[in-house]
């Protein structure tokens, strides 16, 4: 059985089971008919993901893992916040009319700053270290910017990456202040996960491990029969993330050059509503 469908089953009965509504509050997310989005939220889940033992895609529905890793790549490869150079159509409600969500997740990663070294961003940052650095303990990266919050349409959602390397695999921490629980939760630790495993592979280093640490973990109240109907469901066998091995520099990978071999998941055809 895919071990990480028994981690999202189990967070989502913790959530469910011993969750706290927030009905009694005034909240900022709207469904698309204005009414407002109340949810039930615990704090601070923290879920590990041994990244060589499986590839963590859930099988109680499909991952569109194309377009996974495509906003994967528009955030860290391309370092950008224009919409429009984003093939699907997930951030749109956070966009101007220029296509640009402001001085949010891309940008952040892009900007420049000095080291002894030279001029490194973010992203060229921890290749640098993971190359020439790798038992650092401050391979680190940031998009929460307080000094930008003002300029972002959305605030980072899932906002740091820590690395660690130990016995030449690469380890994570993904930090995150909030998450939309069914929507979001298996996108974010598999875009993560293959952030991993390319990072380790033009690094020379084994993928480890991923542990992802969530804030606040929500439920919508639209959304809880869909999940109770997801996590009823029996799990299937894992899935094994293949990476083409010829590929020696992150700026080079494209969506083209992953597969995810036996994965079989349960087929889902229920649109599932936003709250924005």
């Amino acid at each position: 059985m895919s071990l990480s469908d028994g981690i999202f089953i189990d967070n989502c009965r913790g959530i469910l089971d011993n969750g706290v509504w927030d009905t009694g509050s005034a909240v900022r997310p709207r469904w698309e008919d204005g009414a407002p989005a109340h949810s039930v939220k615990q704090f601070a889940l923290v879920n590990r993901y041994d990244l060589a033992a499986e590839f963590p895609a859930i099988t109680l529905r499909r991952l569109p893992l194309k377009s996974c890793i495509a906003e994967i790549l528009w955030i860290w490869q391309q370092k950008s916040s224009n919409v429009n150079q984003l093939d699907t159509r997930i951030w749109d409600a956070w966009a101007d009319e220029s296509g640009s969500i402001g001085k949010a997740y891309g940008y952040q990663l892009g900007i420049k700053h000095d080291y002894p070294e030279g001029q490194f961003d973010q992203v060229d940052r921890v290749l640098y270290d993971l190359k020439h650095n790798p038992a650092s303990r401050r391979i680190i990266t940031s998009l929460y910017n307080h000094a930008d919050l003002h300029a972002m349409h959305l605030y980072p959602c899932a906002y740091s990456m820590t690395f660690n390397v130990a016995n030449g695999r690469l380890n994570a921490i993904l930090n995150q202040r909030s998450q939309d629980f069914l929507v979001a939760n298996n996108w974010n630790v598999c875009q993560y996960a293959v952030l991993m495993h390319m990072f380790a592979q033009v690094s020379g280093l084994a993928v480890g491990e991923l542990v992802h640490v969530i804030a606040d973990a929500h439920i919508y109240d639209r959304h809880v029969d869909i999940v109770k109907e997801l996590i009823a469901r029996p799990p299937r066998g894992s899935a094994r993330l293949v990476v083409n091995p010829d590929v020696k520099d992150f700026y080079k990978f494209s969506v083209d050059d992953f597969v995810l071999e036996d994965y079989k998941p349960h087929p889902f055809k229920v649109k599932i509503p936003v709250a924005v």
